[in-house]
């Protein structure tokens, strides 16, 4: 008896440990709206989001932390994808992929799609047009 009541409690502090530590993103159940010009979208990492402007498709990323010197914002794209005058809220939207990494940006009114991958190294973040 003494021997199942310690398996069970082994079990139940290894669960609650383990549902307390995991590195999951969090769930976004978000989906397009048109009103809002600025998005943010978390990544599997626990310290980086994308920011999107969802009018014209300009990206940054942005990483926040516990220690001020950690924190930043960074470029992904500052090129507007669209002319002024085509810019509407809600244009753009970013989907995961199976990739950590990777996303692919759609354009929703024509349907134009661009890879866009962050990193912590300037050199691996790009965003480039899928045809």
């Amino acid at each position: 008896m003494k021997t199942r009541v310690s398996t069970l409690i082994f079990v139940l502090f290894a669960t609650i440990t383990f549902a307390q530590s995991t590195s999951e993103a969090p769930i976004q159940n978000i989906s397009p709206d048109s009103t809002v010009e600025y998005r943010l979208f978390s990544t599997r990492n626990t310290w980086t989001f994308i920011k999107l402007n969802t009018r014209n498709g300009q990206m940054w990323q942005v990483q926040w932390h516990f220690e001020s010197e950690k924190r930043f914002e960074t470029i992904l794209s500052d090129i507007s994808l669209v002319n002024k005058e085509e810019e509407k809220n809600g244009r753009f939207f970013l989907y995961p992929t199976t990739n950590s990494y990777n996303y692919i940006l759609l354009d929703q009114i024509n349907g134009r799609a661009w890879q866009v991958q962050w990193s912590i190294e300037v050199e691996k973040r790009m965003v480039t047009p899928i045809y």
